[in-house]
């Protein structure tokens, strides 16, 4: 979204300014007015045209990663909890920070809590950096004054779910970088080395055994075809990325990826874990029920599962436990629903669900090393086989002649 540049007067008669993100300069117009400041409609300009544009240097530009908002989260808490104004924690904080986009996104924060509005309001300004799990805790958090417990439950919730993307990452990019070599190698095999073979055994006379022939077809046509079959693959998978990230594309994908051999069960203990901590960090906090499911379902990763959180919070809604529904998924175990109606049963729904974000967390390390251990050999043995029977095939033909030579 668009970033727009805004002056106005707040209840106090002060003079402010700030930056705001939102799709048009109506929006910003209207958010400025519900913090109760009165905007001076000519000065809300869109960052980035006209006399206000900014020319971005590749080199220079920087985004907030996940890492740095942990760090300013931790700093943050231990301030507060030193019993440091919000507006001077903010000021040091800007101070301190080495990325510029994060130094912009804290001083329009600290604008808007200058400006009277309150902390949550400054960081729903910018949904990129920080999400709507975000935003609540810490809107929940002034609101029970306790928001230096909040941030430190925040930090401590974005820390493990840095960890389990990390472990899926890890588990996707190993088979991903080792498949990529073999294709890459059998590929300059095919258009580099097995022409020179074709050329000498074209001085022989003589028919080829069949499966020289077969690979000095496919070398030839892939000479012959490189430009076309390299832009048809790059259409076909700009195509399905494309259209795995497309609402339509995730309802029809998400369900084949639960259906895979191992990444599967991984996929699903990965949205387990998520759903449970989310739902434990939002309820230990104070968030209603209702509103954690909500957001839980769209942090679980996949539609799927989402849809039946979501069929989950329509039953909480109509009067029913939280266990009730998810008995009759398909998507969570027995242990998991067993463990949520124990928690429910005795109040203790928050750190029950703790203990299941804990044990799938440790699954999905299990499942990653026990990914890694099965995918090397089996790439391996393919790449064995197909860089063999290339080269078999190349000296069929020595070998026949050698035979008649002697």
């Amino acid at each position: 979204m668009p970033i727009f540049t805004w002056e106005g007067i707040n209840a106090s008669g002060k003079k402010v300014r700030g930056e705001f993100e939102a799709k048009n300069a109506k929006v910003v117009f209207n958010a400025l007015k519900a913090q109760k400041i009165n905007p001076v409609p000519s000065k809300i300009k869109e960052k980035g045209k006209g006399l206000d544009m900014e020319i971005p240097l590749p080199w220079a530009m920087s985004r907030v990663s996940s890492k740095d908002v942990v760090l300013f989260t931790r700093q943050f808490s231990t301030m507060l909890d030193a019993g440091l104004p919000l507006v001077q924690g903010l000021s040091i904080l800007i101070k301190q920070a080495d990325n510029k986009s994060l130094k912009r996104v804290l001083n329009s924060i600290k604008d808007t809590v200058e400006s009277g509005g309150t902390l949550a309001e400054g960081l729903s300004l910018h949904p990129k950096v920080f999400d709507e799990l975000y935003v609540n805790m810490i809107a929940a958090g002034e609101t029970s004054g306790a928001l230096d417990q909040i941030l430190d439950r925040l930090a401590a919730h974005m820390e493990k779910t840095i960890k389990l993307t990390r472990e899926v990452k890890t588990a996707m990019i190993y088979p991903s970088v080792v498949v990529g070599t073999a294709v890459i190698v059998t590929a300059v095999l095919l258009i580099f080395v097995i022409p020179t073979f074709a050329e000498m055994f074209a001085d022989f006379g003589q028919a080829l055994p069949l499966p020289t022939q077969i690979v000095i077809n496919i070398s030839n046509f892939m000479v012959d075809n490189l430009v076309i079959i390299v832009s048809t693959l790059s259409t076909l998978l700009f195509l399905f990325f494309k259209f795995a990230s497309t609402t339509r594309g995730k309802d029809v994908l998400h369900p084949i990826y639960l259906k895979l051999p191992v990444l599967g069960r991984l996929i699903k203990k990965v949205s387990i874990a998520r759903f449970s901590r989310t739902l434990a960090t939002m309820l230990s906090s104070g968030g209603s029920l209702l509103e954690a499911m909500s957001i839980c379902s769209r942090t679980a990763g996949n539609k799927v599962v989402e849809k039946e959180i979501l069929r989950a919070r329509i039953g909480i809604s109509e009067g029913k436990s939280i266990v009730e529904p998810l008995m009759d998924s398909t998507v969570f175990p027995g242990m998991v629903t067993q463990m949520i109606s124990v928690g429910e049963q005795s109040g203790q729904l928050d750190k029950m669900l703790s203990k299941v974000a804990d044990f799938y967390e440790e699954e999905v390390d299990n499942e990653v090393a026990s990914l890694k251990q099965l995918i090397e050999p089996v790439i391996i043995v393919v790449l064995g086989v197909v860089v063999g029977s290339i080269i078999i095939a190349m000296y069929l033909p020595i070998f026949k002649l050698g035979s008649v030579v002697g």
